[in-house]
């Protein structure tokens, strides 16, 4: 079984800093805010062995699939030969936009 190495943009990880922030900020708890940060990150870890799930997204990027998490997150990523990079992991019906955009 193949196993694919998983690399976040420095923009998905902005994402997350951005996403503790704002739970945090809500729940009035880090330790709250830092478990659910944590269950995103193992979520997206888990795209090591199966990465091809989601929907495809040709028309706003080659390659590009969507896959939501925990009904809140949407995580934006491609599959390369070699590794998974994590380009966006939005939040709340944040979109994806385009780098060709």
């Amino acid at each position: 079984m193949k196993h694919y190495h998983i690399r976040l943009t420095d923009e998905a990880e902005l994402d997350l800093a951005r996403i503790y922030g704002f739970v945090r900020r809500k729940s009035a708890s880090a330790a709250v805010a830092r478990d659910y940060v944590a269950r995103i990150r193992t979520f997206v870890g888990g795209f090591e062995m199966y990465p091809e799930r989601g929907s495809l997204r040709d028309h706003v990027r080659p390659g590009l699939r969507i896959v939501g998490f925990e009904h809140r997150v949407s995580v934006a990523f491609v599959v390369e030969p070699t590794e998974v990079v994590i380009i966006r992991i939005l939040y709340a019906g944040q979109r994806f936009e385009s780098e060709e955009s």
